[in-house]
């Protein structure tokens, strides 16, 4: 099997206390849950700007405040709540993005009401390129620019990249079917 290339993330998280972990079991794995996807939109979107370190050290944090990322429970949140958010140092307290973590709660509960569940929305999309998947989040959701929204989607395995070929983790990803696969 070839090397990994230095710089790719499967290089980098071998061995890392909080990359390790993330990169062999959830990232590129396919996540079909309400709250398990909702967990990956919120931790994508408060990674902008951050390095991806800061918010897997969060993430216990982010859990906690976030009502075990329970989109029904974030989405009845209101002004106690924002505030409660904005002074929590476990998280990021970033307003834009804490706002955008309950616009994007309500918004899914609308999605379930057309289309059952959040990933039942994301299969009836399914595939799309890039910028178009680009395009249907920037519609749909807050705080979703290219960046975010194709991490997103690659670390839930709608979209091909999230590990090198010589990476171990990829042929067992590949063995789960993932989307992008298919």
């Amino acid at each position: 099997m070839n090397a990994l290339p230095e710089d790719s993330y499967c290089h980098v998280a071998r061995g890392h206390e909080f990359h390790g972990p993330y990169h062999d079991t959830e990232y590129g794995f396919p996540l079909e849950g309400d709250d398990d996807l909702f967990e990956r939109l919120i931790l994508e979107i408060n990674q902008a700007g951050l390095s991806w370190l800061t918010i897997l050290k969060k993430r216990d944090g982010f859990r906690r405040a976030y009502d075990e990322f329970s989109v029904d429970r974030i989405a009845r949140y209101e002004q106690p709540d924002r505030e409660r958010l904005l002074a929590d140092a476990g998280i990021i307290r970033n307003k834009l993005k804490i706002d955008a973590a309950i616009w994007n709660a309500r918004r899914i509960l609308e999605i379930r009401e057309t289309h059952g569940s959040f990933a039942s929305w994301l299969d009836a999309h399914h595939p799309l390129e890039k910028p178009e998947w680009v395009r249907l989040f920037k519609k749909t959701f807050r705080f979703t620019g290219g960046e975010i929204t194709g991490e997103f989607l690659m670390s839930i395995g709608y979209l091909p990249g999230s590990h090198h070929p010589a990476c171990p983790v990829h042929e067992r990803i590949a063995a789960l079917n993932p989307r992008w696969m298919q």
